[in-house]
């Protein structure tokens, strides 16, 4: 287990610098914006170019969480071009292997993220929430509704296609929980909003690079009203090496009321999860993913995740070199 910086869109000088400083290895950048050798395909020069300069502050590109969503929105609804965006997935997966990069993380929203009006939460800090009775009222976010059979249909076929070719490649894929995990937003089946979605996911194929992105914090707004189910969703997966690297966050509440809050004030036990990470041999990387927006920090969220991150390390250090209860 070790600590790790994400959500690095660019990777400026100033950004590598933090996390080398910060005492981390493992950088997961998401949605870097990079040169594309045909329109949909990103260049293996560039991804290439994107690795050795992260490599030149002593880090290492762990994973790229997500394309564009234009790249692949029509494999997900049945549009179209969606055989066109199939080779195309293809080529950029196979590129991000070639280029050295072991994990590919994505998620199946093709409307995205959603929140509703931010809370404010501990000293006056502000953090992102959600309510699921203003969401159902945004109209829809595509053409028209789309059922449930015809997005996993969609899924199946292509986790079907693309799992043999990244065993091939020796590169994992993980796919992100639907956020926030509801039963449907703006017309589009939320699939991935429930332990059993993410069961039916990894026995589509078996297979090391069939996983999960594992956003703890969406798996936390999913799980039941008693606050146990995150850490049986925990162990089942990790049990099972379906875990590619998590999103170590917290939050108060679970869906259809929800919002996110620091790393240490939520409703989970972080120390109960990270002690079952690693009773059941995790060994890739935590990062801090969201953080609150705090006092004079920056648009990123370096204060915050700073603390986050410094978090994350003292608790990985308590639980691998300490003694504890099973």
């Amino acid at each position: 287990m070790r600590p790790g910086f994400g959500q690095f869109k660019f990777p400026s000088p100033e950004y590598l610098r933090f996390a080398a400083q910060y005492g981390v290895k493992d950088i997961l950048l998401n949605t870097p914006e990079l040169e594309q050798s045909k329109p949909g395909v990103w260049s293996k020069k560039e991804l290439i170019k994107l690795r050795l300069n992260i490599e030149s502050y002593g880090l290492q590109l762990s994973a790229i969480e997500n394309v564009p969503t234009h790249f692949y929105d029509h494999i997900m609804l049945g549009g179209e071009k969606s055989d066109q965006q199939k080779e195309n997935m293809i080529e950029n997966i196979s590129n991000m292997a070639d280029a050295g990069i072991p994990i590919f993380g994505y998620n199946w929203m093709p409307s995205h993220v959603w929140r509703t009006d931010p809370v404010t939460i501990r000293g006056g800090a502000t953090a992102t929430a959600f309510d699921y009775s203003i969401a159902k009222q945004i109209p829809n976010t595509h053409d028209r509704e789309y059922t449930e059979k015809e997005l996993w249909d969609n899924l199946e076929n292509w986790i079907k296609i693309i799992t043999p070719i990244a065993e091939k490649k020796n590169i994992k894929l993980g796919i992100h929980p639907c956020d926030p995990p509801v039963e449907n937003l703006g017309g589009i089946p939320q699939l991935f909003r429930s332990f059993d979605s993410y069961k039916r996911l990894i026995n589509i194929v078996d297979s090391p690079s069939n996983a999960i992105e594992f956003c703890q914090g969406t798996f936390s707004e999913m799980a039941d009203a008693s606050g146990e189910g995150i850490y049986e969703i925990i162990d089942y997966f990790s049990k099972r090496k379906k875990i590619l690297y998590v999103h170590f966050r917290n939050v108060s509440g679970t869906v259809p009321k929800f919002n996110e809050e620091f790393i240490n004030s939520g409703y989970v036990d972080m120390y109960r999860a990270m002690k079952i990470y690693h009773k059941n041999g995790f060994d890739s990387f935590f990062i801090d993913d969201h953080v609150p927006m705090t006092f004079n920090d920056t648009e990123w969220g370096h204060r915050g995740r700073a603390f986050a991150n410094g978090y994350i390390q003292a608790m990985i250090e308590s639980i691998t070199k300490g003694s504890f209860d099973e």
